[in-house]
């Protein structure tokens, strides 16, 4: 459902895009095209500062999975690139920013961070304060909030990104097919 902030912010939502009738998205939110939002998950831009309300913007053929929640502390923003997987149960709050080509697993957190391109998030790890260089790997369950050495991105990881971003495009056509 779309519901208005407080301050009269509609979300903005683009052509081919299939939106879950469970799904909350809040205020001055904008995605995409080509973009699932799944059951359950929350999108909520509705704090305040200085008369101002944090925007969320979320490119194309993003797939925001089962229980995601993506909120922006007042005065922060929320940037998501294009070709993004959030996988069931991810918390994304901002200041955060999700550049092209990136997934975040399931149950993961990323607080006050940058994702360059082709970042991968594994389950359950915790990203916060820090920016990741593109094409890291942060494997499962580590908690990222001092100097830490990431390793590589593997092809199979990177090839992974590719085939849940393909995959949940096939979802939101079908979705939308069977709204008809």
């Amino acid at each position: 459902m779309l519901y208005p902030n407080p301050f009269g912010n509609y979300p903005v939502i683009g052509r081919n895009t299939y939106v879950h009738p469970s799904a909350q998205i809040i205020g001055r939110v904008e995605i995409g095209e080509n973009c699932f939002i799944g059951p359950n998950a929350v999108i909520r831009a509705d704090e305040p500062e200085k008369g101002k309300v944090s925007p969320i913007i979320i490119g194309n053929n993003v797939n925001v999975q089962d229980g995601v929640i993506i909120h922006a502390l007042a005065g922060t923003e929320v940037r998501i690139g294009n070709n993004v997987s959030l996988a069931h149960g991810a918390i994304i709050h901002g200041p955060v920013v999700i550049k092209e080509n990136c997934f975040v697993g399931f149950g993961a957190l990323v607080f006050k961070a940058v994702l360059n391109e082709w970042v991968f998030v594994g389950h359950r790890a915790v990203v916060q304060e820090r920016e990741i260089e593109r094409e890291k790997f942060v494997p499962e369950g580590v908690i990222l909030t001092t100097e830490y050495s990431l390793p590589v991105l593997s092809s199979e990881q990177k090839e992974f990104i590719k085939k849940v971003c393909r995959i949940n495009l096939i979802l939101t056509k079908q979705y939308l097919l069977s709204d008809k």
